[in-house]
């Protein structure tokens, strides 16, 4: 894609250079799974009075995508939130976060469909008058294509203009507040305009810029869109170089490779996992997972307390962790362990940020007036 791809192909005389254009496309109705998805929007275009042209690109929310195509579940009454997080469980390849919150476990996924975000897209808000919860399509990219190919089919038997179509859904990112939406899908789009090794403004040559003009785009029809207004879907018109072929490399490009990822683990999680304790696990629940809520010191403590401890012998001889004012003290008979169970509690309070805690060590005989607030040596 060329430096000007943000540039307009068909602004107005009276528009400044770099104007484009987003329409809402209102009145689409409930979408319901076998529902002629292109037909519909083809519909609404009339009815707005917008015809496409070339260099269009079409934003339509995968949830309506998923509910044409019929990618529902149902909640089992009783359990809403240990049926959903099994539903994650079956749609992600492995988990990156996972905090306690008042509706249940959150965990950030690396998702089936590709992205990496909370609950693998999972979501229950929306789903419409039949409720449950809606899942992700498993190939975004394919989905985009077929809603172009159907696209084709429902303008038939005139040619379809050369247009672009993204398939985008919401998601948080690292180190920002609130949500914004993405490109989970893309077909016809030049997804990146890779700039490295040209030129900025004052003649340096960039080395890492690419923009996700995909994911730009998708943000830029969410303006318009929206869960409360019933829109869930919009034109984005005068985006110079944004439209491609059919067959160009899809949004799924712009997921990194595990191997690029920096972020593979949230902090708590990383510290977790080199102890032992991956987030997901079954051992994960058992030491217990941080609230997104404000905790009780004794909390926090035992549970770095539990996470030191978890996977150790318990007939290796006696062990014991007794939580003073300022300080943790780790007491046992062997001496080996005593010192393997006192640097992995040292790691482990990093996890609560709770490092400043000072870790002793006693024998047994030191250690036997042991205060009430001892913790005994295995996981509870």
């Amino acid at each position: 894609m060329s430096p000007d791809a943000a540039r307009p192909s068909d602004t107005a005389a009276d528009e400044p250079p770099g104007t484009f254009t987003v329409i809402p496309l209102a009145g689409l109705p409930e979408i319901t799974s076998g529902d002629d998805l292109a037909g519909l929007l083809r519909d609404s275009l009339e009815r707005s009075e917008v015809t496409l042209r070339d260099g269009d690109v079409l934003v339509v929310s995968s949830k309506v995508v998923s509910k044409a195509q019929g990618l529902r579940v149902e909640l089992a009454d009783g359990d809403p939130n240990g049926a959903r997080d099994e539903v994650v469980r079956q749609h992600s390849h492995r988990v990156v976060a996972e905090r306690l919150t008042s509706g249940g476990v959150t965990r950030i996924v690396a998702a089936e469909a590709g992205p990496v975000m909370a609950a693998a897209g999972v979501d229950a808000s929306n789903a419409g008058p039949r409720g449950g919860a809606l899942l992700l399509p498993g190939d975004p990219d394919l989905a985009a294509r077929t809603l172009y190919a159907d696209l084709l089919t429902a303008y038939a038997p005139a040619a379809l203009p050369r247009i672009g179509v993204i398939l985008s859904d919401t998601a948080g990112r690292p180190w920002r507040e609130g949500q914004v939406d993405f490109a989970l899908g893309a077909c016809g789009v030049r997804v990146v305009d890779d700039l490295r090794g040209q030129p900025d403004a004052d003649g340096s040559t960039l080395a890492v810029t690419t923009r996700a003009v995909a994911d730009q785009i998708a943000a830029a029809a969410d303006l318009v869109k929206g869960k409360q207004s019933r829109v869930p879907a919009a034109l984005v018109r005068g985006l110079r170089g944004a439209v491609d072929s059919p067959g160009a490399a899809g949004a799924r490009t712009l997921v990194r490779a595990r191997d690029a990822d920096w972020f593979t683990l949230g902090t708590v999680e990383a510290v977790r996992t080199a102890l032992g304790v991956a987030p997901g696990s079954h051992t994960a629940g058992e030491v217990g997972i941080a609230s997104v809520g404000r905790e009780d010191l004794q909390v926090r403590l035992r549970r770095a307390i539990d996470l030191a401890l978890a996977h150790e012998d318990l007939d290796a001889g006696a062990c014991a962790v007794h939580i003073g004012q300022d300080r943790l003290t780790v007491v046992a008979d062997d001496p080996f362990r005593r010192g393997r169970v006192v640097a992995r509690l040292e790691v482990a309070l990093h996890s609560e940020r709770l490092q400043h805690y000072r870790v002793h060590h006693l024998n047994a005989s030191e250690g036997a007036s042991a205060p009430a607030s001892e913790v005994p040596g295995a996981a509870d």
